[in-house]
């Protein structure tokens, strides 16, 4: 009997580690696949994304796949590059951070958004914005 109380501590103790570790968890998994899930929305490529976020093309990939965790200072940077709320990178369907459904109009401000933040040029920008406003009368 005290074998099998030992071999069940093990076990714990495995467990335990196992949920602590730096090995991806199903969390991980769920931010990557938002990961991804974003930038394709925003027609970006892995070299791309990564490039503007400073790690290789590699790294990326393993964290869409879930294979590596990211860590809170990178994904504060994937939000800020990819426009987005860290949030966004949790949800485990299209809901919202808030609960609400995603709606397609709200997507597409979003996108809207990020494509704006791009733009580097004043001339252009400004351009952007009188197109923007005459759309909107």
């Amino acid at each position: 009997m005290p074998r099998s109380r030992a071999a069940s501590k093990t076990e714990k103790t495995q467990d335990r580690k196992n949920r602590t570790g730096r090995s991806p968890t199903e969390i991980d998994r769920i931010v990557g696949a938002n990961l991804r899930k974003v930038r394709l929305r925003r027609d970006l490529t892995l070299a791309g994304l990564s490039a503007e976020m400073g790690i290789s093309h590699q790294q990326l990939q393993k964290y869409e796949i879930g294979t590596n965790r990211l860590s809170a200072g990178m994904m504060s940077i994937a939000a800020e590059v990819l426009n987005i709320q860290i949030a966004h990178l949790f949800e485990e369907d299209e809901q919202s951070a808030s609960g609400k459904s995603r709606t397609a109009e709200g997507g597409l401000r979003e996108e809207a958004g990020f494509w704006l933040t791009r733009i580097r040029s004043r001339a252009t920008l400004q351009l952007a914005v009188r197109i923007l406003k005459a759309l909107a009368s």
